[in-house]
């Protein structure tokens, strides 16, 4: 087949893996994005009932690495949850 053909090939995104962690009622995770070389905070607040709700936030935090950012993502996801509590998923 011509070499030009094979070129063409799209890549297909990664789908983030997430690492889940119980707190309280609630799932929580980190789920820093990638800005340049640094790593912006964020993450998932998740609570089952008769539905599932969840809640996505990003901060303005810029962290040097993608572990530090997960780790500062999990304690703001901590601290969100000991002061809202369900009221983190109201509009």
């Amino acid at each position: 087949m011509f070499g030009w053909l094979t070129k063409m090939k799209t890549k297909t995104p990664k789908m983030p893996v997430y690492e889940w962690t119980e707190y309280k009622g609630y799932r929580i995770c980190a789920a820093p994005t990638a800005e340049g070389s640094q790593y912006r905070v964020g993450g998932i607040i998740e609570k089952d009932g008769e539905i599932l709700r969840s809640h996505t936030f990003v901060r303005a935090d810029v962290m040097p690495s993608a572990t530090e950012a997960s780790a500062i993502s999990l304690s703001k996801a901590r601290l969100m949850v000991d002061q809202l509590g369900d009221r983190v998923f109201s509009e």
